[in-house]
């Protein structure tokens, strides 16, 4: 049911643990603090974060003749919200499923969310170029998808499996936005001095290397750690720090 969005945007990672749900929820708030009505849909199974970065454990989904009904995170509605941790008992509990128990849940939650009028949804992808991605990408064979974010951190590692995820993209036609690198170096909470506690521009030189933007730097900033757990805009509550210049510049090129 994806009628009745405007656009669509992946946030994708050859590998995991770079912070892909971070951006994409501080996308999507980011987004709605500009005014805008956003959706957020959690399809990472195995490693579902977005209820917990929002705080939104304890809700509960249901649904009604359209389809599963997603979780507004006010009486505004402006910002929606589906994931499987929302089908779970307990955070602690894992999803022991096969894959074709895994592309019927995604194909699920592509085709059966019953979405009101949304400027974007931000679709929160595993890590990797698995069955997940490739259900994803024939489920949104009919549907305009604006394109791909791709989270990278500076280390060499994350870089070699991030350009997998590129020539993923590019063999299975959809459209690389930019790279965005986080943990970009780690804010001191002091001084507010930047060390690059890690290598620095691995994500600039991708990017120049694959011919796409470059998105912007997010440091590791221990303010973001007060974050977790609200549907706070970074913009909103740090506005003159790094990680706020970054995401205003990252939203700034996704309305442009």
């Amino acid at each position: 049911m994806l009628d009745k969005v405007k656009h669509i945007i992946l946030v994708l990672s050859g590998k995991g643990g770079v912070g892909k749900s971070t951006v994409s929820t501080q996308t999507a708030l980011a987004l709605r603090q500009n005014g805008l009505k956003v959706g957020l849909l959690d399809i990472d199974l195995c490693g579902p974060s977005v209820p917990y970065l929002l705080g939104l454990e304890q809700c509960e989904i249901y649904q009604c003749e359209e389809g599963w009904v997603p979780i507004y995170t006010d009486a505004s509605k402006t910002l929606a919200v589906m994931s499987i941790g929302f089908l779970l008992k307990n955070r602690n509990d894992p999803i022991i499923w096969r894959g074709p128990k895994k592309t019927m849940m995604i194909k699920t939650f592509l085709n059966d969310v019953k979405w009101d009028d949304l400027d974007y949804l931000i679709i929160d992808t595993p890590p990797g170029t698995s069955d997940e991605h490739i259900t994803v990408m024939e489920c949104m064979r009919d549907v305009r998808c604006d394109g791909a974010i791709i989270v990278t951190t500076p280390q060499c590692v994350a870089l070699d499996d991030v350009r997998k995820e590129l020539t993923f993209c590019k063999k299975t036609g959809i459209r690389i936005l930019g790279i965005l690198e986080n943990m970009s170096g780690f804010v001191c909470p002091s001084c507010s001095n930047c060390t690059n506690i890690f290598s620095s521009n691995g994500g600039a030189e991708l990017a120049k290397l694959a011919g796409v933007p470059h998105l912007g730097t997010v440091p590791i900033d221990p303010r973001m750690g007060v974050l977790t757990g609200t549907t706070s805009s970074v913009l909103k509550e740090i506005p003159e720090s790094n990680t706020a210049a970054t995401f205003k510049n990252l939203i700034q090129k996704i309305i442009d």
